[in-house]
């Protein structure tokens, strides 16, 4: 079956979503019943990731192969994976409503680096939007695209590492979930959420590259 990854992602989500909120979670200091968020949060910066990772290669490759397709495929990786990193502002905001107190911790690092990376794909957007010569378009995002992800990792995962106000788990010296007993219950709905967090990024993502190949083969024909 082609589109049997689709029917998995639908099916892990709701399963993610339903035992999200319906199973148990151990008794955890701070964090208490927040601890569900775990199974959005964390799975959409992990998709995130992936996502813009995945948009840097093709953007390495249309600078090897000058292959539009390459191109194509770059931007709808970012977009999507923009999407899911401005979905996981808003997840880390409740959160850490709920543990910290506060909707935004200015002084917590890995917050602000976030949004500072998120800005950086912004940019990348606007530096698309200002080329009508595709060439040109794809040429210029393509070389973007690479120093904004390296900027993008070293924001959200070097620099909350080595900083000692990094409120985050397994940052600025903080222990990481393991160490706050991630048990089996939590590791049951965890592992499934992310899996079907990021198949349904990949999902999005797909569609977004048909819906702008249709486009501009449209594009052409009236052109012609």
């Amino acid at each position: 079956m082609k589109n049997w990854w689709k029917y998995l992602s639908i099916l892990l989500l709701f399963y993610t979503v339903y035992f999200g909120f319906k199973g148990t979670v151990p008794e955890l200091d701070i964090l208490e019943q927040s601890i569900r968020n775990l199974y959005f949060h964390v799975p959409m910066w992990f998709a995130m990731m992936l996502l813009m990772f995945v948009s840097m290669c093709y953007s390495i490759l249309y600078l090897s192969k000058q292959q539009i397709d390459a191109d194509i495929k770059a931007a709808a990786f970012a977009k999507v994976g923009f999407f899911f990193g401005f979905l996981g502002i808003i997840t880390g905001a409740v959160w850490a409503r709920a543990t910290w107190g506060a909707w935004w911790v200015f002084q917590e690092v890995k917050l602000n680096g976030a949004a500072a990376a998120l800005l950086i794909y912004a940019a990348y957007f606007i530096l698309r939007g200002s080329f009508d010569d595709e060439e040109k378009k794809a040429r210029f995002s393509a070389v973007y695209s690479i120093f904004a992800f390296t900027m993008f990792m070293v924001l959200i995962n070097v620099i909350p590492r080595i900083s000692n106000s990094s409120l985050h788990p397994g940052n600025g010296g903080n222990p990481g979930f393991n160490s706050y007993d991630l048990d089996s219950d939590l590791r049951m709905v965890f592992y499934p959420a992310v899996i079907g967090w990021i198949l349904l990024s990949l999902w999005i993502t797909t569609l977004i590259i048909r819906i702008e190949k249709v486009y501009r083969k449209k594009h052409q024909l009236d052109i012609l």
